[in-house]
């Protein structure tokens, strides 16, 4: 249920917000104009940092397949553990944001500008950081739990 719950509000978020930037702005515009932390409105027709442009078949295939192994992965009895419910919950959440642009638009909105690094958007921030807890999960946690059952 965590993984689902999880999935409907970063979609909620991610689609509120993409919302809220549509009406209240036009493309390309900043808010503030200047500054480290701005709010810019645009529009991304490639991937993740504009990888893939103009790739729009390769892309929504690319999702649908990550969502697919999502829910797939979701029957294994490693989704007990609740890191990686949470994690997998925000990938799908995530993905299913920005497929919802990229079916209803043709693109993704983009908005959080940090200056230094490319403009991106809730979903996209989801999938990044559940990316990271799954790896934080492998990495870490696995071999920790490795490491108990061998010293038992």
């Amino acid at each position: 249920m965590a993984f689902f719950l999880i999935a409907l509000i970063v979609l909620a978020l991610d689609q509120v917000s993409k919302f809220l930037i549509r009406a209240n702005m036009s493309p390309g515009q900043s808010i503030p104009e200047d500054g480290l932390f701005r709010i810019t409105y645009v529009t991304n027709i490639g991937g993740v940092f504009g990888i893939l442009s103009n790739q729009a078949f390769l892309i929504l295939l690319t999702t649908a397949v990550g969502i697919a192994a999502i829910l797939l992965y979701s029957r294994y009895p490693i989704f007990n553990r609740m890191l990686v419910k949470i994690s997998l919950g925000l990938l799908l959440g995530g993905a299913l944001g920005n497929l919802i642009d990229r079916l209803s638009f043709g693109w993704v909105v983009d908005f959080i500008d940090l200056g230094f690094w490319p403009v991106f958007n809730l979903a996209d921030s989801a999938i990044v950081l559940g990316v990271t807890l799954l790896f934080y999960y492998f990495i870490f946690l696995v071999r920790k739990e490795e490491r108990l059952k061998e010293n038992e």
